[in-house]
């Protein structure tokens, strides 16, 4: 037996993988094992090379390989390892940090508290405005209003707020309090003019029918991705954020930024939220934060906010994880943030959108199953379809999107592959690192794939 067959059946006897085929992974164990990683590249343990056109799960923002990212880590686990942060404790890690993140985050958003990912932000966000109209004697504002499509964790109340039917049917009896409206994908919309001419006037719409239908005095808050990643890399229309925000100003209602794929540079700024100049109330993030070389998240609330939990609070914060402002993540965040601004990767990824953006545009044009491209920086979406005049899916027992992965795995690409209720959706995501050249080598591998699946697809 090889070392790889060895690892292989491992994997297969002792590993339960996340979002993964449980009966397969059971029977056959993992399809690929990946050994190393180097700038946008991973090499798996067979020795081939895939041009990581996810940044792993939306998070390897500055690649692959950072040596600077290893020697933070070390550096600080030798001074201070860990040390955590409840009660009246602190340490000069996570205070730097937040102060980094609050010079960056758009606003008055200054306040930080940290996590160990995207899902714990999310739920420590639903907790912290529950709690905040607890405090002012609104004990009847609790409800927190998502989106379909949408995509915020996986633990319980995170889940509750995700709007992927699959997450939601296997996940429950869900958490109370969280409600759906509707997605701003106007390709996919056939209700109105406004939404066939890249408009979003159902999705706000129906932001403001949940609200009105639930009671508006009843809802605590709005969480909203600036673009929707695990939802299909949904963005938005122009003005969408804004008539979102104006809504929360309407009745009252705090708004939370999902930024934990969009933030620090992935789409051309440092915040998703900038493209429309709309301002949340509070900010989750994680992911990008530290590139993935060690798990971080955190919560970032604007001034106002802090201020009126400080003045109503007469007891403890109920809240917090073991490793909340963990002393070497932080470390290694504010080594990672002073490469995407040594760097330029912010200017990078906007540059390099353009780019990718314009490849995806001409595979449109020449491709007859590539129906909508969607794209803002280094974060962009194909869908296929059988039929692009009536832009009829193909049907489900075809995995079309899944296909298309697997084409783009054997020419060396990595891909997302999406499907939710009859659309299927390749999702790219690369480091912030990438340059022309790659950029373009993804699109040919991307159009090779997909030319290569449509022959099956259609026969």
């Amino acid at each position: 037996m090889t070392d790889n067959q060895r690892l292989r059946e491992l994997d297969r006897k002792h590993l339960l993988h996340p979002t993964s085929p449980i009966k397969d992974q059971y029977e056959r164990g993992p399809s690929v094992i990946m050994q190393r990683g180097e700038g946008i590249y991973v090499y798996d343990t067979e020795g081939k090379q895939y041009l990581d056109g996810l940044s792993s799960l939306w998070n390897v923002n500055v690649g692959h390989g950072r040596q600077e990212l290893a020697q933070a880590a070390m550096e600080q686990m030798t001074k201070l390892a860990y040390s955590h942060s409840f009660n009246r404790f602190s340490h000069e890690p996570a205070i730097l940090l937040a102060e980094k993140v609050a010079s960056l985050t758009p606003a008055d958003l200054n306040v930080c508290h940290f996590t160990s990912g995207g899902s714990e932000s999310n739920d420590t966000a639903f907790k912290l405005v529950r709690q905040y109209f607890k405090l002012k004697g609104e004990t009847n504002r609790y409800k927190i209003i998502a989106r379909y499509r949408a995509y915020h964790g996986v633990t319980i109340g995170a889940t509750s707020a995700t709007g992927i039917p699959i997450f939601r049917q296997t996940g429950g009896p869900l958490a109370g309090g969280f409600v759906q409206a509707g997605a701003p994908y106007s390709y996919r919309c056939e209700k109105c003019e406004s939404c066939a001419e890249g408009g979003a006037t159902c999705a706000v719409q129906s932001m403001e029918e949940a609200l009105l239908r639930e009671g508006p005095d009843t809802v605590a808050a709005v969480i909203v991705e600036p673009i929707q990643g695990a939802g299909g890399v949904i963005v938005p229309p122009p003005g969408y954020m804004r008539e979102i925000r104006r809504l929360c100003d309407k009745y009252g209602i705090l708004m939370i930024a999902d930024e934990v794929i969009t933030g620090f540079g992935r789409t051309g700024k440092w915040f998703g939220m900038e493209h429309e100049g709309a301002a949340a109330d509070l900010m989750t993030f994680a992911k990008g934060i530290t590139s993935g070389y060690i798990p971080l998240g955190g919560v970032i609330l604007n001034d106002g906010l802090h201020k009126e939990l400080a003045e109503l609070s007469t007891a403890v914060l109920p809240h917090g994880y073991t490793y909340s402002g963990h002393p070497t993540a932080c470390a290694v965040a504010l080594k990672n943030l002073q490469i995407i601004e040594r760097e330029n990767l912010v200017a990078n990824a906007a540059s390099m959108g353009q780019v990718l953006g314009a490849g995806l545009q001409q595979l449109k044009r020449e491709s007859d199953i590539v129906g909508n491209v969607t794209y803002r920086g280094l974060l962009a979406s194909v869908e296929l379809v059988e039929n692009k005049a009536d832009k009829r899916a193909f049907p489900a027992a075809k995995k079309a999107a899944q296909l298309v992965f697997d084409k783009a795995m054997e020419k060396g690409l990595i891909t997302r592959a999406i499907s939710i209720d009859n659309t299927d959706i390749i999702a790219l995501c690369p480091p912030l690192t990438i340059q022309k050249d790659q950029v373009e080598s993804l699109i040919d591998i991307l159009a090779a794939s997909i030319a290569d699946a449509r022959k099956e697809l259609l026969g």
